[in-house]
């Protein structure tokens, strides 16, 4: 289970999505005032729901190792829905920003938090995954046609 190097990368990209449900993705202080604009996953109900589908199919995956088919399919799911979190996350930044700005307030600094940046690290942890698994269907694929 984890002696496979996609079992860790598996755990690892599971861990970096709970590091993304735990932190803040976004701050922006308001010039003017002590106010801070944060963005997170616990405040969004559809960008927490999507991370914790994320997490759980990461984590499920590690434990399909005898169903690599279904494993490397669940893997690339999990990529793709990763994948849309960016997205997501990006959109959701835009529209608190826009929403600050269009009532009235001004942003004196704004930056992405480190967070923010855990899903690309998922994205990178579930390919590895993924071809690991890819690179066992084939081994296992060459081993069958010998007998």
């Amino acid at each position: 289970m984890i002696q496979r190097i996609q079992s860790l990368y598996l755990l690892l990209a599971a861990g970096a999505g709970v590091g993304v449900l735990c932190s803040n993705l976004w701050k922006a202080t308001i010039a003017g005032s002590a106010e801070v604009s944060v963005v997170n996953a616990s405040n969004n109900y559809l960008m927490y729901v999507l991370y914790i589908i994320i997490i759980l199919i990461a984590f499920a995956c590690i434990f399909l190792y005898k169903k690599r088919k279904l494993q490397f399919r669940l893997t690339v799911i999990d990529i793709l829905l990763t994948l849309g979190a960016i997205i997501y996350q990006y959109a959701l930044v835009s529209k608190q920003a826009n929403a600050l700005v269009s009532s009235g307030k001004t942003i004196a600094s704004a930056s992405y938090l480190p967070a923010s940046f855990l899903p690309i690290v998922m994205v990178v942890l579930l390919f590895l995954a993924a071809r690991g698994i890819y690179k066992d269907e084939k081994l296992i694929k060459s081993l069958d046609r010998l007998r």
